[in-house]
């Protein structure tokens, strides 16, 4: 059985006030999730206290977006029980989502690991957290150093906008594993 791929939000913006980047990368990771078979996780966005449950969440946010069908799709996922949130990790990322994938145009050469990898280790079982970070900084210095894999989608350095980046990186690792489990399974193309 394949394992899962989690798209995971690590909020480098406002720790305090919600703000309408968290808003629309919420919106525009939805529909991605849904369309990969991806989980869809948040660290440390500032959600209305009010909001207890992740389907609360995915409401709230749909009520004030045109993004992905008015939110519909955010509503889904959450419902399908694949939208978590979670506080600002301490020490580390929860076991339950893998191995957590620092997403980045500037590898760890000794880190570096390609769509392919990703593709053969789901097929495998293995799951992965794939981690983007939002804000103008991006992901803090630390987390590269704690993390065992370091994800250039783009193999050349390119440094793609924050939502563009949730959308290829999904979409290159799926298309790799359609790929691989086809000629796996294609007598034509079977690998010798």
């Amino acid at each position: 059985m394949p394992g899962r791929l989690t798209i995971a939000l690590y909020n480098n913006y406002d720790p305090v006030k919600f703000a309408e980047a968290h808003r629309r990368a919420l919106a525009r990771a939805a529909p991605i999730a849904l369309a990969f078979d991806c989980n869809l996780v948040t660290f440390g966005f500032p959600y209305d206290k009010e909001l207890r449950t992740p389907i609360e969440v995915a409401k709230w946010v749909a009520d004030s977006t045109t993004i992905g069908e008015g939110g519909k799709y955010f509503i889904e996922l959450a419902e399908k029980g694949r939208f978590s949130n979670f506080d600002l990790p301490d020490k580390g990322f929860p076991p339950q989502l893998g191995e957590v994938i620092v997403t980045t145009r500037k590898p760890d050469e000794k880190k570096a690991i390609d769509a392919k990898w990703v593709a053969e280790g789901l097929i495998r079982g293995k799951s992965f957290c794939l981690l983007f970070g939002l804000g103008p900084h991006g992901l803090e210095k630390e987390w590269f150093e704690a993390t065992s894999h370091h994800l250039d989608i783009t193999g050349k350095r390119y440094s793609l906008e924050t939502c563009t980046a949730i959308g290829a990186v999904p979409s290159v690792i799926n298309a790799y594993m359609n790929a691989l489990l086809s000629l796996s399974t294609n007598t034509q193309y079977q690998k010798r």
